[in-house]
């Protein structure tokens, strides 16, 4: 598959953190393409390569943001938290899937009109948050129960150029990142085991990542993520440019080593690239796998997206594809030196 196929097939799979079976099952199908793969007990999608030395490991995580039901109210609305880091800013008017144990039922958050506002108003409280799925309380308490999953719709779509809108971008571009790494390391000669990792509850608890970490023997583990793409309002020194190529993650939890041969493969085979710079913790499971077991070097790619945690991300898939090239050379390099 292209790489703009292999994503949408990824975004197609409902995932919200905790209950990511749906997304696990579309990624483990992709996966399986290229090594055998299986679920661990948390539900993380895992495959694994034979082969010589300390192996090198990639993960990429499979959950998405969304809500989390709380209560069916007496007059038959939905009340939600949040699942995930769900921006209430965007909440208002969005249209919602609720991933109830029978059948998935479709709803929209309950808007105030402008006309009965008071002022200027103002975001609101996750109190303020309601769901309307056209139910008695009755009927939607017999189908909805505390705990469902909320999933926020955003149907993925083609912009123009290279670019592309969805919602969980974050991070199925990463999962679509590796699968095209492995697609371009398919005619090369890897000695080192692979290892690579579709982690579950990465935007909660990173539990994911740590549980595979200790299932892991690899002594280098790359995370692939998403990262803040330039856009009116931001200041430029917070974001990279989307088209500028992949972001390569430079902090003082990440081994230097790892970043220092990523960025010099960029600069010799001219792959674009920015590098990101973090003063501490990079947000990401880079650091569950650093930290985790007896620990083990660590390195960080992501690509710039816009409107990050909402259902309509932006990514160039010019930056994905560069990202891809850069984790192939690296593998290649790594992997066939002992």
């Amino acid at each position: 598959m292209e790489l703009k196929q292999t994503l949408f097939a990824l975004l197609s799979a409902p995932g919200v953190t905790g209950a990511e079976d749906d997304a696990a099952a579309a990624a483990q199908r992709l996966l399986g393409a290229y090594m055998p793969t299986r679920r661990d007990v948390l539900g993380s999608v895992i495959g694994e390569t034979d082969g010589e030395g300390g192996g090198i490991l990639l993960d990429a995580h499979l959950d998405r943001i969304g809500l989390f039901v709380t209560a069916v109210t007496d007059d038959g609305f939905v009340k939600v938290s949040k699942c995930g880091g769900a921006d209430l800013r965007t909440l208002a008017c969005h249209e919602v899937r609720i991933l109830a144990k029978e059948e998935p039922i479709y709803g929209v958050v309950v808007s105030t009109p402008p006309h009965l506002l008071k002022g200027e108003g103002s975001v609101p409280k996750w109190e303020d948050i309601a769901i309307d799925v056209g139910l008695s309380a009755e009927r939607a308490r017999a189908c909805i129960r505390p705990g469902d999953r909320v999933q926020l719709l955003g149907e993925p779509r083609e912009l123009l150029g290279e670019r592309v809108s969805a919602a969980a971008l974050d991070d199925c571009a990463g999962m679509a990142i590796l699968l095209r790494t492995l697609e371009l390391l398919r005619s090369r000669n890897i000695k080192r085991k692979l290892t690579v990792v579709f982690s579950v509850q990465e935007e909660i608890t990173g539990g994911g990542a740590i549980g595979a970490a200790f299932s892991s023997d690899a002594e280098t583990a790359i995370a692939v993520d998403v990262s803040f793409a330039s856009a009116p309002g931001i200041p430029d020194t917070e974001t990279k440019p989307m088209g500028g190529g992949v972001m390569i993650g430079v902090s003082p939890t990440l081994s230097r080593s790892v970043t220092d041969t990523m960025i010099a493969l960029a600069e010799e085979n001219s792959v674009p690239y920015n590098l990101e710079p973090m003063g501490g913790r990079t947000g990401t499971n880079a650091e569950d796998y650093a930290f985790s077991k007896c620990g083990r070097k660590a390195g960080l790619l992501s690509v710039p997206i816009r409107n990050m945690h909402t259902s309509v991300e932006v990514c160039d898939l010019r930056d994905l594809e560069a990202a891809a090239e850069l984790l192939a050379l690296y593998i290649e390099k790594e992997g066939t030196e002992q």
